[in-house]
């Protein structure tokens, strides 16, 4: 058996590969929450935010993303973490995790922080697998009931 190639790259958010992972993930976390407790950046404002982003691809099938903006050497936040349906379960989402890590890492950030919904029970179990724990909302985010924040320490 051929052990799948998996790249995971730095790449525009705009990209031909890019764009349909974050609308995928976007229509899917549209059935769970409503639009005022979707805190994603949409295409456009990871681009002028200068957020990092990554695409993940498996044997050159783009599987996943994910994106982290730094915020000086104060922390990172990571943004839109998605792996398609299909990827799931081969750990592509914690390998995404790792490079967005090492990315925040190297730009001089000891901190990760992150926002994530209630019903993402298999991100949820990543991130506290990782290490991430439970806060308090972080600016520029207010308590919402449908959100969790988590913060670790690089």
């Amino acid at each position: 058996m051929v052990e799948a190639k998996t790249v995971i790259a730095a790449e525009r958010a705009d990209s031909a590969d890019a764009v349909p992972l974050v609308t995928e993930l976007e229509a899917e976390l549209a059935q769970h929450y409503p639009a005022e407790s979707r805190h994603g950046y949409s295409v456009e404002k990871l681009l002028r935010e200068g957020v990092a982003f990554f695409v993940a691809r498996i044997d050159g099938k783009p599987a996943g993303c994910g994106g982290v903006q730094i915020f000086g050497t104060e922390y990172g936040e990571l943004k839109r973490m998605y792996v398609r349906p299909e990827f799931r379960g081969r750990g592509l989402g914690r390998q995404i995790l790792e490079r967005l890590a090492g990315h925040a890492s190297k730009a001089g950030v000891r901190l990760l922080r992150l926002e994530t919904g209630i019903e993402q029970r298999a991100a949820l179990r990543l991130y506290e697998a990782y290490g991430f724990h439970r806060r308090s909302a972080f600016p520029p985010y207010r308590h919402d009931p449908l959100s969790l924040y988590y913060e670790k320490s690089l």
